[in-house]
């Protein structure tokens, strides 16, 4: 192994570092562990012909991620004959640290991953433990299926869990970019592609293969194989000419006078009139609806689901207060309350440390959190926490989802018009798929392509419906119909450039003459 001097190689810069450091139990272990993940994703056919390529951090407990060294796999070698001794080192900036020794004809010259660019981008903008980059053929092909889709996409079927942050009934979206000549040359459309997607794991390179990057190796390696999984998945709905972007699966419409597209697929909606009985025909491709005061009673929320939660909070935080789950939830209202705190909002209480016992800890997370709920705050750490109550009672039979009697058969005719609906609530996706999990009516979420909540943004802020607009697959923002019954979300939809229509419900608050919008009072005039 030789230690290399102050030049750049490959796009990357070489450094220096403590020898006795690089040769560690830490770097060595994770040398080992590159060569045996190479023979695996050989046998997958990942890293067949020299192509492919992973790299790892070398995991500290004492060292912040953002810190720790880099290993990685050279390029243009037989991956599956590798062994730890022809890894890279590179410092946490891409620095290389040591490089493996020459070997003689017919292997050829060392030489860093051409990958190494593109790792590090994901590396700094992610944060990731581990990148790989695959040309399993599942990842190739699957970009040809639409020579010009920029994203993939697909829904409704169980591999999609393995996905970091994504569940069952939600629409997992992966960009695409194009390819170039050189491996390099991909770097900036690369973190242009992780920018503009903030929640995607994993980046597609039309005829080329994919870069996945996880927290640790085991997250990178899970999301890699359910990837490549969902991949060829979509390839064989397609062959069978199955819809795999919907959640029934149902045949791929291709019907005379289709025009445009939703997600990878064409569908017919008519351009946007009001016949004689004043129904709105919508020009848009997709829906976009609110919940409380929109397909749900206000009544719902504030007198069974709010009281529901509130009533409960403590019971559940001292049930499940050990768990990862509510830790995670405990750790959200600690930071909301010490903002709240800091800015004097009004019912905000000191929440005292763990060490005083969960009892005290409980007593006070049920205090901040009452007066959250009556203040009515959309803020996510209550959501959450909210979501999970919610769904105890649900799973005890002690709560059903409530929705107007419009509202089911709204979702099946839009559904059979190939209309994708999604749900836009301050309520987090959890709660949102309760509620149309277990309805007066059954279950409605086979009606629905995805949830979004407050992570995307506040309801009442533009930029929130110009990320939905870039999340959903539509060429432009007025493909998106928005229903809401709040002007104020109205208004930022509106000035994100979607069309909009507020829903007038009962016990909805009323709104000022001059609002300027179209209002329904029924989804059946929609």
């Amino acid at each position: 192994m030789a230690t290399a001097s102050a030049v750049a190689v490959n796009g990357l810069k070489l450094g220096t570092t403590s020898q006795a450091y690089l040769e560690s139990k830490a770097v060595n272990d994770t040398r080992a562990l590159l060569s045996d993940l190479c023979r695996q994703f050989y046998n997958l056919g990942w890293v067949s012909g020299t192509g492919g390529s992973i790299t790892i951090k070398v995991h500290d407990d004492s060292i912040p991620r953002s810190q720790q060294l880099v290993l990685m796999s050279p390029s243009g070698v037989q991956k599956e004959r590798m062994v730890p001794e022809d890894m890279y080192v590179l410092s946490p900036n891409g620095s290389i640290l040591s490089a493996p020794s020459p070997k003689p004809y017919p292997h050829k010259p060392p030489k860093c991953s051409d990958c190494g660019p593109l790792f590090m981008k994901a590396y700094e903008m992610r944060d990731a433990g581990a990148v790989i980059h695959s040309h399993g053929i599942e990842s190739c092909l699957v970009t040809m299926l639409n020579p010009l889709a920029k994203e993939f996409r697909i829904t409704h079927m169980e591999m999609i869990k393995g996905i970091k942050g994504h569940g069952y009934y939600d629409e997992l979206v992966v960009p695409i970019i194009e390819n170039t000549a050189y491996e390099y040359e991909l770097t900036e459309s690369l973190a242009k592609a992780i920018e503009a997607y903030p929640k995607t794991t994993a980046v597609l390179v039309r005829n080329h293969g994919i870069y996945v990057w996880g927290d640790s190796w085991i997250s990178a390696k899970t999301q890699a194989e359910c990837y490549h999984y969902l991949f060829d998945a979509a390839m064989k709905l397609n062959q069978l000419g199955l819809d795999w972007t919907t959640p029934n699966h149902g045949p791929i419409q291709n019907t005379k006078g289709i025009s445009g597209s939703c997600g990878n697929r064409n569908i017919s909606v008519k351009a946007g009139t009001a016949d004689s009985n004043h129904k709105y025909e919508p020009s848009q491709r997709c829906v976009v609806l609110d919940i409380e005061g929109t397909t749900t009673p206000i009544s719902f929320v504030s007198d069974v689901l709010f009281p529901y939660a509130r009533d409960n909070v403590g019971r559940h935080l001292l049930a499940t207060y050990e768990t990862a789950e509510t830790q995670d939830d405990i750790k959200l209202l600690r930071s909301q309350v010490e903002d709240d705190l800091e800015k004097g909002v009004n019912g905000a209480v000191p929440i005292p440390s763990d060490g005083v016992g969960k009892e005290e800890v409980v007593a006070a997370l049920v205090a901040n959190v009452a007066a959250m709920i009556k203040a009515d705050r959309k803020i996510t750490a209550l959501k959450q926490l909210q979501g999970h109550i919610w769904r105890t009672g649900y799973e005890n039979n002690e709560l059903e989802g409530v929705v107007f009697e419009d509202v089911p058969e709204a979702l099946e005719r839009w559904h059979n018009l190939g209309i994708k609906v999604y749900i836009y609530s301050s309520g987090s996706r959890l709660a949102q798929r309760l509620i149309f999990g277990k309805t007066n009516y059954g279950d409605l979420r086979k009606y629905l392509s995805g949830f979004f909540d407050t992570t995307v943004g506040n309801k009442r802020e533009t930029r929130s419906y110009v990320e939905i607009a870039e999340s959903v697959g539509v060429d432009k923002p007025s493909e998106i119909l928005f229903v809401t019954d709040v002007l104020q979300e109205a208004v930022a939809a509106k000035a994100a450039g979607l069309e909009v229509i507020i829903s007038l419900r009962p016990g909805n608050a009323p709104l000022p003459d001059s609002h300027g919008f179209k209002t329904i009072n029924s989804f059946s005039e929609i």
